[in-house]
């Protein structure tokens, strides 16, 4: 793996651990070589992980949306910054470009981007690893719908190994070097072939 995409709130959060927890992945990706692949703002947890890896020496690519530069949130000192028409190239973008992703806390921006981009791994549109970075047990709720999901037949068995999930990067990291992705969903069954 050689960029990792990173999802997260354009906030800092309630708590100082969320920041923290955001520097400590964008230390450890410039560590690895990995280069950084993110939403391009200066701001929140977004700016946090991006100045921790380029102070790391990483690299740090960032795709805006090119209403969001006028709003003066760009990032300036990035390796490369990549402007784009809307939210949804952006997310296109930052999906061809990484070979993993990454959710830290975040809000219903981040929330939409995960799902988008586990719905796809579920499809087969990509086979990359997806995970959770659980600060301060932010994912817990979300990590308990899972299971739901499955238990209701809303999410087949299958699926549960997309849903990676730590609490530090270099755990992530790690289960992200053994990632085995499932086989493509199917709806055709032996009746309907």
């Amino acid at each position: 793996m050689k960029r990792i995409a990173v999802f997260c709130g354009s906030s800092e959060g309630a708590s100082p651990i969320y920041k923290e927890h955001a520097k400590a992945l964008g230390q450890a990706l410039a560590e690895r070589r990995m280069a950084l692949v993110y939403g391009g703002s200066n701001v929140g947890l977004m700016g946090a992980v991006a100045d921790a890896a380029l102070e790391a020496g990483g690299e740090v690519i960032g795709v805006l949306p090119y209403f969001l530069q006028n709003r003066e949130i760009a990032h300036q000192g990035l390796t490369e910054l990549i402007i784009v028409d809307s939210m949804h190239e952006r997310k296109a973008k930052m999906a061809e470009l990484a070979d993993a992703f990454i959710a830290l806390p975040g809000g219903p921006g981040t929330m939409e981007e995960y799902f988008e981009i586990f719905t796809w791994g579920q499809l087969g549109l990509h086979h990359k690893p997806i995970g959770l970075l659980n600060v301060n047990h932010y994912y817990d709720p979300l990590v308990s719908m899972f299971e739901t999901m499955e238990r209701e037949q809303f999410m087949q068995p299958r699926y549960r190994s997309m849903v990676i999930t730590d609490t530090t990067a270099a755990g992530i990291l790690e289960q992200f070097a053994n990632y085995q992705s499932p086989a493509v969903k199917t709806y055709l069954t032996a009746e309907r072939t």
